[in-house]
């Protein structure tokens, strides 16, 4: 079956607050899907369908449903693939709604890492339950030092450099700036992003993202609905999901989930890359970039570096515009999982809502990726294609 326009993004909503001390994460899912059925033009009786994952408080699924008073749920998926969730959680939602499951679908994202005082300089594999934790604790793995094994690699393989991973960087500064609830909103050169502190060879401290507070949340609802309603027409063309592991000990550190969910994706869209004219990608690290963007067929393998060089990712001057507000290494990175701000970006450059400095004249087509885990080891990914109708 096919979710080529089975479905619509008919609500957004991003929480303003990087840092909420004050705030349960509970109380961040309420403001973010409050946030989002009021966008909609919606109310909370119209949510039959519910979607969740593990930055969700409480027991189960149920619990954060029952907190929200969701009264009219007929579906109820908490698929928890770290990051890429909520990517994947709109195809889900997709495929509900044409199975008759529900008709307006709610998915959450809500996180205190910045005040919990979490980062990617923890041990990444924590707990005995893991099936991999004894054969990796005793190196203490952390994200930030598995992406830049990734990093290496790639360098190795095929000639990319630190100025070209810090072009990323100086992109996303580049839309910041308009941004005024971005974390870091100052653009940044080249030659700051080099003279940044090494974290993790080759890695600085400016080829990292932010970590903070807040979330997001999507209203995906049937079509029907969605052209009942004052709201610009935002359709799901195409989606994939899958899996990247260790593969039985074939590892291959140059490239990442988005090389099964990228060609997935196109093809059910029935589009290419050079059809699309603003792309949301998952930007943990600068070098995440660069490999989706390989991945995901806007470049060769191993031309990934050069691509991103010399401003191409700046919306207004560059080949393809990215994460226009700013991303995860500028504006915001909610409960270290980064999917559900790609679709929020996507969904306002379909409607025309980015700030004006950075909004892609006509934007009607539009991808947003994303991967849940680390690409130093293991991860989930996810690609979904959007259409404004």
């Amino acid at each position: 079956m096919t979710v080529k326009g089975k479905a619509y993004i008919v609500g957004a909503y991003e929480h303003p607050l990087r840092k909420a001390p004050n705030h349960s994460v509970a109380q961040l899912h309420a403001e973010v899907a409050k946030g989002a059925i009021e966008d909609a033009g919606l109310t909370k009786d119209d949510i039959d369908g519910f979607f969740c994952a593990g930055d969700a408080p409480g027991a189960n699924a149920w619990s954060l449903a029952n907190y929200l008073n969701l009264n009219q749920l007929k579906h109820i998926d908490s698929t928890d693939m770290g990051g890429c969730s909520y990517l994947i959680h709109v195809a889900h939602a997709a495929e509900a709604i044409a199975a008759g499951k529900c008709n307006v679908a709610l998915i959450t994202l809500a996180g205190r890492p910045n005040s919990e005082g979490i980062s990617g300089t923890q041990v990444r594999v924590r707990g005995v339950n893991l099936p991999d934790a004894p054969y990796e604790l005793p190196y203490s793995p952390v994200t930030l030092n598995l992406y830049a094994m990734a990093a290496m690699r790639h360098m190795h393989e095929y000639g990319t450099t630190s100025e070209q991973l810090a072009w990323v960087k100086v992109a996303a500064s580049h839309h910041a700036q308009y941004n005024p609830q971005a974390m870091l909103q100052s653009v940044v050169t080249v030659d700051e992003v080099l003279a940044s502190p090494m974290i993790s060879d080759p890695l600085h401290r400016l080829d990292s993202c932010v970590v903070s507070d807040g979330g997001g949340a999507i209203i995906v609802a049937r079509p029907e609905i969605a052209k009942s309603l004052n709201r610009p027409k935002i359709k799901l063309l195409g989606c994939g999901e899958s899996t990247k592991h260790q593969m039985g000990g074939k590892i291959d550190l140059t490239y990442t989930g988005a090389a099964w969910t990228g060609p997935r994706a196109f093809e059910e869209a029935g589009v290419s890359p050079s059809d699309i004219q603003y792309a949301s990608i998952y930007d943990s690290f600068t070098i995440t970039v660069i490999l989706q963007l390989e991945d995901l067929g806007f470049c060769k393998k191993g031309e990934g570096g050069k691509f991103v060089a010399n401003g191409n990712l700046i919306s207004g001057s560059g080949r393809l515009p990215f994460n226009t507000d700013g991303g995860g290494l500028c504006n915001n990175h909610p409960s270290n999982r980064g999917g559900m701000t790609k679709i929020i970006e996507a969904v306002r450059q379909l409607r025309g809502e980015a700030h004006a400095k950075v909004q892609v004249p006509d934007c009607a087509l539009a991808l947003a990726t994303s991967i849940g885990g680390a690409i130093g080891h293991r991860h989930g990914a996810a690609t979904i294609i959007l259409e404004r109708e």
